[in-house]
């Protein structure tokens, strides 16, 4: 790996090393550029410098750092090795307490074009923010912002000529990412480097110039193996920390009811499914088909309208096949019962004709205004499905105890009973997503929509699922 060395001749000579993914990030000009990855990536360090050139390059005066509070922005930015004052050492002047006509915390930074005003926001103080925002600013850098108000993110990225943020990979239902990260791509360069799972995620309309910058320890030039080795030890495997801060997938850190499901184990393509049905040695063979309906109109909620076709194989395997999903919220007519027959037929017939036939659909029971329009469809229709009410005898724990079996595997069990085809991105997500509540052993009731649907069209047929069928 190329390195470059940035000398800084203000604090004596120090050196720090750049990979060369950093020397490329630093020469790039966009005007919005996030920086996702692992921990002791160094994001922070090398993000701050390039703040820093951006701010000396500005033709506008005033300019913004902003992380949780003062003291972790001092901490982790201003103060540290390799911070700010390290490194620009007698060209910033840090004035913490604000000073002359500038009350609030700032940084004084001296450059070829002039005197530059950084002023240091904390976001988790509204109202000092919201006084330092008003007009329009040159830079703006905003250190984790997986973690920041969003009202801040919105209000202060609207203001601001050129945009540099960080975070860690979090939860994939977080406002930052479909509002902001997601709309962002990679250079072609340097897809390949981030997990294909977080590729996949970048799917909100591309914004121009909008770049997504993953960085891992492997572009770290300055982390040894040993430090990094150290770091990687002290969090144990398994764990959503490890996921979010070893691994650089995004998830939920706490919390999860699935946290044994994995894309490695529990997620297959298509042609994996076709290959092993066409095993001429040992073939996998569905026994049974089923869907599952899931409903929710509300206009004001992320809730969704959801339909889970699934097959359960003679080897004990429950298999999603397909989805659709509607969300209210997103579309500009919204949907009512009387809607849902067409679409649910033809998201039955066309998996019928690819996978087999599944008789019966499942419905939450709660919902009888779909069922009655399901019904009244097939008595003027005709058709050969049966729309049934879900049963719920089943309580929630006991579904999840269930799902937590199929999701494992070990050294006994190598593949999972729990398989998800790689198409069914919201069922994905859930799974990733799905939480307990902080306060009892509950589950939240929000993103679970794919999941309840899969349960209904499973729990009549649970006897069939897991070692040996």
């Amino acid at each position: 790996m190329e390195e470059l060395k940035l000398q800084n001749e203000s604090n004596g000579g120090e050196e720090f090393l750049l990979s060369e993914k950093y020397k490329a990030f630093l020469k790039h000009n966009a005007p919005v550029e996030f920086l996702e990855g692992t921990t002791a990536a160094g994001k922070t360090t090398v993000g701050v410098f390039k703040f820093m050139l951006k701010v000396a390059q500005s033709p506008k005066k005033i300019h913004i750092i902003s992380g949780l509070d003062l003291g972790t922005i001092e901490k982790n930015i201003i103060n540290k090795d390799l911070g700010i004052v390290d490194v620009f050492g007698a060209l910033v002047e840090y004035n913490a307490n604000g000073k002359g006509e500038h009350s609030l915390p700032h940084i004084l930074y001296q450059t070829g074009s002039g005197e530059k005003l950084i002023y240091v926001l904390g976001y988790d103080n509204k109202k000092r923010w919201k006084k330092a925002l008003g007009g329009q600013y040159g830079c703006l850098y905003i250190d984790e912002i997986n973690i920041a108000d969003m009202d801040y993110v919105r209000e202060a990225s609207m203001r601001c000529d050129y945009l540099l943020a960080t975070l860690n990979p979090d939860d994939p239902n977080l406002p930052i990412y479909k509002e902001y990260i997601n709309h962002s791509r990679p250079l072609h360069e340097y897809k390949n480097d981030a997990p294909t799972e977080i590729n996949n995620m970048l799917n909100e309309e591309p914004k121009p110039g909008w770049i997504h910058w993953f960085f891992s320890f492997a572009h770290n030039a300055g982390l040894s193996e040993k430090k990094k080795e150290q770091i990687i030890i002290t969090v144990p495997k398994g764990t959503k920390l490890y996921k979010n801060k070893i691994q650089g997938l995004r998830g939920r850190a706490t919390g999860l009811i699935f946290p044994n499901f994995t894309r490695k184990n529990n997620v297959r393509s298509t042609e994996w499914l076709k290959k092993r049905m066409a095993d001429k040695k040992d073939p996998l063979k569905f026994i049974h088909f089923s869907c599952g309906v899931d409903t929710a109109y509300s206009q004001e909620s992320p809730d969704t309208i959801s339909f889970i076709y699934q097959g359960i194989t003679d080897k004990g395997q429950l298999i999603i096949l397909d989805e659709e999903v509607y969300n209210n919220a997103d579309l500009e007519i919204p949907l009512a019962p009387s809607d849902i027959p067409p679409r649910l037929i033809a998201f039955l017939e066309r998996n019928r004709k690819r996978w087999g036939f599944a008789r019966d659909v499942f419905i939450d029971n709660a919902d009888q205004a779909t069922i009655t329009e399901l019904k009244k469809y097939k008595r003027q229709h005709g058709c050969v499905y049966n729309f049934l009410n879900a049963y719920k005898k089943v309580d929630n724990i006991d579904r999840i105890h269930l799902q937590l079996g199929w999701l494992n595997v070990n050294e006994f069990k190598v593949e999972a009973n729990y398989i998800v085809l790689d198409h069914c991105v919201h069922h994905i997500g859930e799974l990733e997503s799905y939480s307990w509540k902080e306060d009892k052993y509950e589950p939240e009731d929000r993103n679970d929509h794919t999941i309840n649907a899969s349960q209904y069209g499973w729990i009549p047929f649970r006897t069939k699922i897991g070692i040996g069928g």
